[in-house]
């Protein structure tokens, strides 16, 4: 289920014995376990009832045995089990565990045992935040929800997408009052890498630094919040789009006084360049369209971004597109080869564009 289902859930049905929480989301996760402990703890049980184990220090019949047993200072308790991961077999008892399900009954007996009677008024919590959704985590995330597939209230919280980062970024803005450009919430998401978290605490600090005063824009989230000084390579990247050497060199020159990483920004101005030659090839002449076209790919594309997509196709012809690709290919080979140093590098690459 999602966070909003499990909420949801919490309001409306009893608790469940148990739960798994899973995937490595934490603003999310924490809001679901502060609602737990309002709605599983009396005041006067917090202390002495909430109980925290770790899996990759304790077994699994140790936290059975603990949830089974009465509490002398509470009614109800929550047994945390963090690391949830730590029970799954590892080595070559884990290659066998993919081949043979037996190998994994011993292992999941005390959990089985547990929810077949749980005690009245324990919850436990199995807590898996190591493993993403996607990726090489994949598979290990599946082998997690396999060995607790007896927990049927599983809670899913993956990292959020950039669509439900600048809602989640919206929404913040409006409860602290903050009056906040479209496009800095767009570039805050973006160089916050849609973390909703950190979205939610620089936005606090943007509520505060305004104070009701002005309004926020891309130039306060470029001074402000931590790692906007990748914004300077979107600078980059939107005056090569223009054929602007002067102020390529100069978003340049501000990447190196502040000691950003060289083949990052090249990393960044390959992606623009296939985006440009995907829209220009696809035929989409306006910001909107480029907007829609990736979109529907399933490509994040925000109203700014395509802005200097379409910046980038009005200076590129195709064929210009494609060599700046290739320059973009050689530039990064010669970043691993000896070389002079990475500005060097890079400056000849500006200006060969420009």
């Amino acid at each position: 289920m999602t966070p909003e289902e499990f909420q949801r859930q919490l309001k409306s049905k009893p608790l469940a014995p148990a739960y798994l929480f899973i995937g490595p989301e934490m603003w999310q996760r924490e809001r679901c376990r502060h609602l737990l402990l309002e709605c599983a703890l009396p005041a006067e049980d917090r202390e002495s009832g909430f109980v925290r184990y770790d899996l990759d220090d304790n077994d699994l019949y140790t936290v059975m045995d603990d949830a089974r047993s009465m509490s002398l200072f509470a009614s109800n308790r929550i047994i945390w089990a963090g690391s949830a991961e730590g029970v799954l077999p590892r080595g070559r008892a884990a290659a066998q565990d993919d081949d043979a399900g037996e190998t994994a009954k011993p292992d999941t007996a005390p959990l089985t045992a547990y929810l077949k009677d749980p005690p009245p008024g324990t919850v436990v919590v199995f807590d898996c935040s190591r493993f993403d959704f996607e990726g090489e985590d994949k598979t290990k995330l599946q082998r997690v929800q396999k060995f607790f597939a007896a927990v049927t209230a599983q809670v899913e919280f993956p990292n959020l997408a950039l669509a439900a980062a600048r809602k989640l970024a919206l929404s913040a803005a409006r409860d602290a009052k903050l009056e906040i450009s479209e496009d800095a919430i767009e570039l805050l998401v973006e160089v916050l890498d849609a973390n909703a978290s950190r979205i939610v605490n620089e936005i606090e600090k943007l509520s505060l630094y305004a104070n009701g005063k002005h309004k926020i824009t891309v130039d306060d989230v470029v001074s402000l919040i931590p790692n906007g000084r990748a914004t300077t390579i979107f600078s980059l990247v939107a005056a090569i789009g223009r054929g602007d050497r002067t102020g390529a060199l100069e978003a340049l020159d501000i990447l190196v006084r502040e000691g950003e990483y060289l083949p990052l920004a090249l990393t960044f101005l390959g992606t623009q360049f296939r985006l440009a030659l995907v829209a220009k090839e696809a035929g989409l002449t306006n910001a909107g369209m480029i907007q829609a076209h990736f979109s529907k790919l399933g490509i994040p594309m925000w109203r700014s971004r395509a802005e200097q997509v379409q910046q980038t196709i009005s200076v590129f012809s195709p064929a210009k597109l494609r060599g700046a690709m290739r320059k973009t290919f050689e530039t990064d080979r010669a970043m691993r080869d000896a070389r002079p140093d990475d500005r060097t590098v890079m400056e000849r690459f500006v200006v060969s564009l420009t």
